[in-house]
């Protein structure tokens, strides 16, 4: 592994523009389990319960959806950024990171550091709830301390909407113009650096396919084999945290 660490190292210190494409694989070095994984939240709850229409159309829904949003809100507020957050909010202090784009939900990107305008949550975020009526926005544990107070399905105070997590669920439609600026951070960086994503999960797996097709270098950075290997540069199998802290020299 020790020529691929100099290589990736090599890839950084050519680049200028640097955009990091962040999945559950990054997560999951901080303690959180990805929802798919064994012992995953969807080993305990059905996938099916939770597509948007039926969270918008069943009350029933709304409260198993709260019931499971919330668990997983606590295990994200107790996480914390691991080595590889760290390695990023690094590439920052050099001024080589030219953005990040990540999947991931946890607010782990803002809690190592990184600039806000800097990150592009294509995947919402679970730190924030929004009315679906009136647009209305609320602090994540504001409405945590109502569920906690007996709340099953919490309604808008202003209109009495449904209210629901900033993320985005199955079903539901990616938000256009976090994609739009994603796609042109891509084609706008000179070396792309995928971290802890199986890139399968497509729109959000196209972001990294445009960098590299724009002329972007390719890292990926994987504990497996990913569908966009045979397109990079660089693949290097491994701890997301471990390798990029040394590619990055912590």
């Amino acid at each position: 592994m020790g020529s691929l660490i100099e290589d990736g190292r090599k890839f950084i210190e050519d680049a200028d523009r640097i955009m990091v494409f962040s999945g559950a694989g990054l997560s999951t070095e901080s303690g959180i389990p990805d929802f798919r994984s064994p012992g995953g939240l969807w080993s305990k709850y059905d996938p099916a319960d939770f597509y948007f229409d039926k969270i918008i159309s069943d009350k029933d829904a709304r409260v198993k959806y709260w019931k499971m949003s919330s668990e997983s809100y606590k295990l994200m507020t107790a996480a914390k950024p691991n080595a590889a957050h760290m390695a990023i909010k690094k590439l920052e202090n050099i001024g080589k990171l030219f953005c990040i784009v990540t999947q991931n939900i946890d607010n782990l990107h803002h809690r190592a550091g990184n600039s806000p305008e800097k990150i592009i949550e294509i995947h919402g975020t679970a730190f924030s709830v929004s009315c679906l009526k009136c647009g209305k926005k609320y602090n994540r544990d504001d409405i945590e301390k109502m569920i906690d107070s007996g709340i099953k399905d919490p309604l808008c105070d202003e209109c009495s909407g449904i209210l629901k997590p900033d993320t985005i669920s199955f079903g539901q439609a990616m938000p256009e113009d976090k994609m739009a600026e994603a796609i042109q951070c891509a084609g706008d960086s000179d070396l792309c650096i995928v971290l802890g994503s199986s890139l399968v999960v497509y729109p959000a797996a196209s972001v990294p396919a445009h960098a590299a097709k724009s002329g972007s270098k390719l890292m990926i950075i994987n504990r497996e084999e990913t569908p966009l290997d045979s397109l990079a540069d660089l693949v290097i199998h491994g701890s997301v945290s471990h390798v990029l802290s040394e590619v990055v020299r912590l």
